[in-house]
């Protein structure tokens, strides 16, 4: 980690376009003075259309020098952002496009000088299929993730919840947790699910003229227009995604536990202490300041 140290080289693996928390996730890391953006990647369903996402955030940023991935293409249609990329041609990026994002991920891995680390804020498929193409990848890489619910589900629920980004692809999941990363942390909804923006910290994010910013809330704007349960004048969705790159650099704000945790066929996640073990941020010792840490940082300059 960061903490005390240098910048830590990370690749993004993420879904970028189903919930708008992964477009606030990007935003967040390149914010983040700790972490040294090596790639990012779009994974499940029509990842082409992931990619040009990914490549209009990383131009607003001033960031075309980090290179984008096209992960496996799986199909499906377009998500709700799609109105702000209708006309992007992701072929007129100003940086570098892999098509082979699996292939992109494994050499950046296998190529770092130092050891990287692999931040998926999504279903795994790209993960799993570049451990198949290069089991080496996992004693390279630390892996932190946005995946699973403990002991607590959606919307801080006392019944753990068969969270998306597992659920979704439980067999890559199941691949991914079973790997013998350098380390492995997740956030599961436990923490990640009880984030938002709101009141005088939401008001800020919305007054400020910073591009990126601006940039994701234009979308959340689009977005929210397919979840009217969201209301982007009061304050953000469930911010799930920013935990996984707040963890990796610190565990500030949040308890650590050690355990093994295991994927059900049904896409849960349970304690098992059989399975491998990770660090897993099963609650928050402090999540307002989390949370005043995370306006401050969106807020922020993007690192160059």
């Amino acid at each position: 980690m960061a903490d005390g140290g240098g910048r830590v080289p990370v690749i993004l693996d993420t879904d970028i376009g189903s919930d708008i928390d992964d477009t606030w996730a990007l935003a967040m890391m390149l914010k983040c003075p700790e972490l040294d953006v090596k790639l990012v990647v779009s994974d499940t369903g029509p990842t082409a259309w992931r990619a040009k996402i990914i490549a209009r955030m990383l131009e607003v940023a001033g960031r075309a020098d980090v290179p984008v991935g096209v992960g496996i293409d799986q199909g499906g249609r377009e998500g709700p952002q799609a109105p702000w990329v209708a006309d992007y041609d992701l072929a007129g990026y100003a940086g570098t496009v892999h098509e082979d994002g699996v292939g992109a991920i494994v050499r950046a891995i296998m190529d770092s000088p130092a050891p990287p680390t692999l931040i998926c804020i999504g279903p795994v498929p790209n993960i799993a299929a570049a451990l198949d193409r290069e089991p080496g990848i996992a004693a390279r890489a630390r892996f932190v993730g946005m995946h699973g619910s403990i002991r607590r589900g959606y919307a801080g629920s006392a019944a753990p919840s068969a969270e998306y980004n597992v659920k979704a692809d439980a067999a890559s999941c199941r691949r991914v947790f079973q790997a013998a990363w350098r380390g492995m942390v997740i956030t599961p909804l436990d923490t990640c699910g009880l984030v938002r923006l709101a009141g005088r910290r939401y008001e800020r994010l919305k007054r400020s003229g910073e591009p990126v910013m601006q940039a994701v809330l234009e979308n959340y704007r689009i977005w929210a227009q397919n979840n009217p349960r969201c209301d982007p004048e009061v304050q953000s969705s469930v911010l799930f995604d920013t935990v996984a790159v707040h963890l990796a650099f610190t565990t500030r704000h949040l308890v650590m536990e050690r355990m093994g945790v295991a994927v059900t066929e049904e896409g849960l996640t349970v304690e098992d202490p059989d399975a491998r073990e990770m660090d897993v941020a099963i609650e928050w010792e402090d999540l307002d300041a989390y949370e005043e840490f995370l306006a401050q940082r969106l807020l922020g300059p993007v690192v160059r």
